[in-house]
């Protein structure tokens, strides 16, 4: 292996964005030497705002043509599995954004090519990461708060800029699928060696429907057979930027950790102005201007974990059998918002995606 371990970016979005200023900024071990994407202006854009040479609009041909080591997956959805399986047969290594797949059946052939090849295959959850609900996740471990009883994620804003999010057929689902995963992926985390039982979720779609009949509003309930109980707080229907926290619940205290409110730029502009959130509706009247957003979020620690596991030869932290595991708690999801009580865990469910659960096809 070279001075530098050699990454195709799969993806000219904002999560790309993010990834690329992470390896850009805090990753020196990694240099991005190729990019992928679909729209050949924003392609071009991306590249050269990033000084990336090797520029691909076809995927095949990326994982064909370019010398790389590891792919970046920051695709949607459904293009998740195709460039799995590809990459892992010209023996690359994957890190692959949420959701792992549309289906547990993709994420399982996923994970056995990728095991086959003898390849690594790390689910990009950056929770497991980031900075301050470490801390917390330390706090915990250190009996801070005690016997832990019950935790609680949210993750809301006024939806994501990206059209693909609203059709099922691409993303799987709504809020949950986007975000939702995220609170299932960091409750495992935080419950590690213990197992979700149940779960129960109530969906709506209230600020959207024009465009989607996916869910832009949830709230989903998960037991795990420690005695803990989680809640998950997920909407595409709140106005006013991001908003992102943790609870922690025990019998001797508790901890709050908010993502970004203690590392924001309170802000007032009358007309508004050029640098706002990416889930900020509009920068005009006061705002919370979003301060290190890459690092807080922990996807510079994310990535550079991936990387020295790939240097090293190490297993990565968080694994395709987790973004699997997320996956079967998502497909419980949609089916208890669809008969409206919890269901049981382990669930396997035989859908083209999560949300055909809940609404059909």
């Amino acid at each position: 292996m070279g001075d530098r371990t050699k990454v195709a970016l799969f993806g000219t979005g904002f999560c790309a964005g993010v990834h690329m200023e992470s390896y850009a900024r805090f990753v020196g071990d990694a240099e991005v030497v190729a990019v992928y994407g679909r729209d050949r202006r924003r392609l071009d854009a991306f590249a050269d705002a990033h000084g990336i040479k090797g520029r691909y609009t076809d995927p095949d041909r990326m994982i064909a043509e370019a010398d790389f080591e590891v792919a970046d997956v920051c695709v949607p959805n459904f293009m998740h599995h195709g460039i799995c399986l590809k990459a892992a047969a010209r023996g690359r290594h994957v890190i692959m954004e949420k959701p792992l797949a549309l289906t547990a059946g993709q994420a399982e052939e996923m994970i056995k090519a990728c095991r086959e090849a003898g390849v690594l295959l790390m689910y990009a959850e950056e929770l497991c990461f980031a900075p301050k609900y470490e801390r917390v996740r330390a706090l915990v471990a250190a009996g801070a708060v005690g016997e832990v009883y019950m935790l609680k994620q949210s993750e809301k804003h006024s939806g994501p800029h990206s059209a693909w999010f609203y059709d099922k057929r691409l993303s799987g689902g709504g809020v949950m699928m986007d975000m939702g995963c995220h609170a299932l992926a960091w409750f495992r985390w935080m419950n590690k060696g213990a197992r979700p039982v149940s779960v129960y979720a109530d969906m709506k779609t209230v600020l959207h429907s024009a465009i989607t009949d996916a869910e832009d509003n949830a709230v989903t309930i998960v037991e795990f057979d420690n005695g803990v109980t989680c809640m998950a707080e997920d909407s595409w229907a709140r106005h006013g930027g991001m908003d992102d926290r943790i609870e922690v619940y025990g019998t001797k205290g508790v901890c709050y950790a908010d993502l970004f409110q203690g590392n924001a730029a309170l802000t007032y502009s009358a007309e508004g102005y050029d640098y706002a959130s990416e889930k900020a509706g509009s920068s005009s009247g006061w705002s919370f201007t979003a301060f290190e957003e890459a690092f807080n979020q922990g996807y510079p620690h994310e990535l550079g974990h991936f990387i020295a596991c790939v240097r090293g030869g190490g297993a990565p932290l968080v694994t395709g059998e987790d973004g699997l595991a997320v996956l079967g708690m998502l497909n419980a999801a949609y089916a208890s918002a669809r008969i409206g009580s919890k269901v049981r865990l382990p669930y396997e469910a035989d859908a083209a995606y999560p949300m055909e659960l809940w609404k059909g096809p």
